[in-house]
């Protein structure tokens, strides 16, 4: 797997992440909160749940032990929660960034499979939640977009 190709899936889950947070802003803290049947509940279960996932898999990457899963209720706020995703990108960035060819292709310890397709799941799971996220705040009338890869590659040019 090309390292510059997982760099730049890497760069778009996390931009697009933080542009899913510039729509959230425009709800109040009552909707970020407000329970729903599907998935993981709230916008802001949502939104925890992607940070603990980067956070848990990348603790793998980096053979270190598990980090177990981040509990919705310590995030009270928008502002608590987002804060925890810049931290987990931040660290996920810079991880990537350091990463070597031949790292791509290892496997961590406990993970039975080559590092780039745990980064690849990152992002497609990411992809998944984020569109869950996007359908509640058009839904709340918060400004939305079109979080296609394609689209975000033509915007960086």
């Amino acid at each position: 797997m090309e390292l510059d190709l997982v760099k730049t899936f890497i760069e778009y889950h996390i931009d697009i992440t933080r542009r899913v947070w510039d729509s959230i802003d425009h709800i109040t803290e009552e909707q970020f909160l407000a329970d729903d049947a599907y998935s993981r509940g709230s916008l802001r279960n949502l939104v925890v749940h992607l940070a603990s996932t980067d956070r848990r898999w990348l603790a793998g990457l980096k053979n270190l032990p598990d980090v177990g899963h981040l509990k919705f209720e310590d995030y009270p706020t928008r502002a608590a929660a987002r804060e925890t995703f810049e931290n987990v990108a931040k660290e996920l960035s810079e991880y990537v960034r350091a990463l070597t060819a031949e790292e791509l292709t290892q496997h961590a310890e406990n993970i039975p499979a080559p590092r780039w397709t745990v980064l690849l799941h990152l992002v497609n799971h990411g992809t998944d939640h984020r569109s869950t996220v996007l359908q509640r705040l058009t839904e709340l009338g918060a400004p939305t977009f079109d979080q296609d890869f394609i689209l975000w590659l033509r915007g960086k040019r």
